[in-house]
């Protein structure tokens, strides 16, 4: 990822309807453009995924990798990964900070079982979404 300056890479299901408008809405409100996106379905995502122990071809886990100061990132997953995200957004947004105190073995998976039926209940585009030309450079 050296040829990238990231803070932070979300890396997201690009052929998910859910997870392409969780991606639009983070690039509505992340002024200060601290996110970085990768499809999974795409070569960064896919060696993202794998370097940090996930399925790439399982795709039911929300990564999130964080490169702050320290030369080794940061890596979150699903509802610690969400948190995060959006206490890292700002503002009122820091709010959900307190979903921490839901113990994880009960958070995590409420969201697995989210993310088994994701397609069923939202739906599923046959190709990666295609970023507007403002952000293209958000996304690897």
């Amino acid at each position: 990822m050296s040829d990238v300056d990231p803070r932070a890479i979300i890396v997201f299901d690009g052929v998910c309807v859910l997870c392409n408008g969780w991606v639009r809405f983070l690039l509505r409100h992340d002024r200060r453009q601290r996110y970085r996106f990768a499809a999974m379905q795409g070569d960064a995502g896919r060696r993202l995924l794998a370097d940090n122990g996930l399925d790439p071809d399982d795709p039911v886990s929300f990564l999130l990798v964080e490169y702050d100061r320290d030369p080794s990132p940061r890596v979150s997953t699903d509802t610690d990964a969400m948190r995060r995200v959006l206490t890292g957004l700002g503002g009122a947004w820091r709010l959900a900070g307190v979903s921490a105190l839901l113990p994880r073995r009960v958070r995590d998976p409420l969201y697995r079982w989210l993310a088994r039926n994701r397609y069923r209940w939202f739906g599923r585009h046959d190709a990666c979404m295609v970023p507007d030309p403002a952000h293209m450079h958000r996304f690897l």
